[in-house]
């Protein structure tokens, strides 16, 4: 039986490297061609046929949910999370993972983007190994000491990551994107995984138990004022939701 989609899309962050423009506007709505960020995931979604998205909001979260309101919802199910105080991705995470039961679950970083349209992530995660627990959608980075680097086996899997460190091995990059079903959920249960990231603090727990997915399409993160001027200008070009 096929799954529903669910995912989290992950908004509450202060956008501190893209200050000033953040000081006034939260970075999940910064626009790249006249859209927010989160309207274009959300549009992604809706796309791939997720019917239901978790945000989680914190830093001007009343702007957040104004423009959660003016997205049309007649397709997709959206809740939002307040977080009084940030809980780290990871910890979003854990408070909230029984909303993905019984789903294939997706936890997208809200201030990237992508014009990958995510069916490969999910297909590569429905035939993943049967030892893996997360599929991972990574792609080559032009600046590999500000990623996380993975490095990976004959069948993709990953062994070895290194979080944002001087001179890593490769240009292959963790995208922030992550597919996942029941067994993830049942390994979190089970170790009672009380850490605050995803990247710094769960992946390395999981080395051998994450299955990627390549990207060979534009991904960015919009960190800076330099990644989003780029952006605004190669989406002038592209579709955002091929």
């Amino acid at each position: 039986m096929k799954l529903p989609i669910r995912a989290l899309l992950l908004a509450a962050g202060f956008g501190t490297r893209l200050r000033p423009l953040t000081l006034n506007t939260p970075k999940c709505l910064v626009s790249i061609s006249n859209k927010p960020l989160l309207h274009i995931w959300l549009d992604k979604l809706v796309n791939l046929g997720c019917k239901s998205t978790l945000i989680n909001t914190h830093y001007l979260s009343d702007q957040v949910n104004s423009s959660i309101r003016e997205y049309d919802n007649s397709k997709i199910n959206i809740y939002t999370t307040y977080e009084k105080t940030l809980l780290g991705t990871a910890g979003t995470l854990m408070v909230n993972r029984d909303f993905f039961r019984g789903s294939l679950g997706l936890i997208i970083h809200a201030d990237n983007i992508t014009n990958d349209n995510l069916e490969e992530l999910i297909d590569t995660h429905v035939n993943k190994s049967k030892d893996s627990l997360l599929t991972m959608l990574t792609f080559k980075t032009d600046n590999p000491s500000q990623c996380g680097i993975v490095e990976t086996n004959e069948k993709g899997v990953v062994t070895a990551f290194h979080e944002k460190t001087k001179n890593p091995p490769g240009f292959i990059a963790n995208g922030a994107i992550y597919a996942f079903d029941q067994s993830f959920l049942d390994f979190l249960d089970q170790t009672h995984f009380s850490g605050q990231d995803i990247s710094k603090d769960l992946l390395p727990k999981l080395l051998g138990r994450i299955q990627t997915c390549y990207s060979q399409t534009t991904f960015l993160d919009i960190g800076s004022p330099t990644t989003l001027s780029r952006a605004q200008e190669l989406w002038k070009k592209e579709s955002l939701n091929e």
